[in-house]
């Protein structure tokens, strides 16, 4: 069952992709200078949706930084 959704748009019309609980998301967005890692998953231990945002090395080139780790409805203050 879909849980998750992505959407991609570039030179040519958009694209989804699903994931379920089980299987997550992960996208990466990458230029010749690196990419953004965007990876989603469900805590079955927590019942909360997890999101890990992070730049990577893309073709040698860029760093890797983590950017977000946490509820993907955001951190409670």
């Amino acid at each position: 069952m879909v849980h998750f959704i992505g959407y991609v748009r570039g030179n040519r019309r958009e694209a989804s992709r699903v994931g379920s609980k089980s299987s997550g998301l992960r996208v990466y967005a990458a230029s010749w200078q690196g990419c953004v890692r965007v990876e989603l998953w469900y805590d079955a231990r927590t019942g909360l949706d997890i999101a890990e945002v992070s730049l990577q090395p893309w073709q040698g080139a860029g760093v890797g930084q983590d950017l977000f780790h946490g509820p993907i409805g955001g951190l409670k203050k």
